[in-house]
């Protein structure tokens, strides 16, 4: 298979950084629309990656592609499976500062299958379909509502119906420098979340140092709450973090 690394720009911006947003499994960049209209309305330059999802190196390659032509230092944000990207390809020094929605902050040594196959009790893991040909799938009755309970129905059944194969290469490699040791990070812990537990989102956002904000969303918050998620981002753009 031959893919591309491709990105979605905002328009000429007059804010200090840039910031390049970085999708999850199982979708593609388009999710990040409004979260790209309400901050590039405020004059960032708005970078979205559009990644494989076939392989982590590849993801990485990838955003450090869109990294590259930011025209500003980088807020990079991350989310769900995005946040395993930033971890790997946040370590440039563009990058000014890491931002993780609902995702896995990683450390050294460790993968995406090691948190979702870890036990905790009591909270839902994603329901996903057994392996098929190398990639992986969510299970398309549960998807709605594992993946996005408090978005419209209609939008997450095409979600469901349209959904991108995760590649067991990007799932089960292991992080190798964890850019969140050397970066301001900031983490928003999605407390509905059906697909990443609450209590490991908030495990990996003490464990990197983060600076965190909790809110009643499901796993996809920047369809859910666009505003929330904009305000969020901003805060690490901030020019005194």
């Amino acid at each position: 298979m031959i893919t591309t690394a491709s990105a979605v720009v905002g328009h000429a911006a007059d804010k200090p950084v840039s910031i390049v947003l970085v999708h999850g499994a199982f979708v593609d960049a388009s999710g990040w629309q409004q979260v790209h209209d309400i901050l590039s309305a405020e004059g960032y330059e708005v970078l979205a990656v559009q990644n494989p999802t076939i392989t982590l190196q590849g993801d990485v390659d990838a955003t450090r592609q869109v990294i590259a032509r930011a025209s500003k230092p980088v807020v990079l944000v991350g989310h769900s499976y995005g946040g395993a990207v930033i971890t790997e390809a946040g370590s440039l020094p563009k990058v000014k500062s890491l931002v993780y929605l609902a995702a896995y902050a990683l450390q050294a040594g460790e993968s995406v299958y090691d948190i979702g196959t870890a036990p905790t009790p009591g909270e839902d893991k994603a329901p996903l379909l057994p392996p098929s040909d190398g990639f992986l799938l969510v299970d398309f009755a549960k998807f709605p509502t594992s993946f996005a309970a408090d978005v419209d129905p209609a939008k997450t059944k095409f979600m469901a119906e349209s959904q991108v194969p995760w590649g067991l290469g990007a799932v089960q490699t292991k992080i190798t420098t964890p850019a969140w040791k050397e970066k301001p990070t900031y983490f928003m812990v999605t407390k509905n979340d059906h697909m990443i537990p609450p209590s490991q989102q908030r495990s990996m956002a003490a464990r990197a140092g983060a600076k965190v904000v909790e809110i009643a969303s499901s796993h996809a918050v920047m369809l859910s709450h666009p505003q929330e998620v904009a305000d969020f981002i901003t805060s690490a753009a901030a020019p005194t973090n």
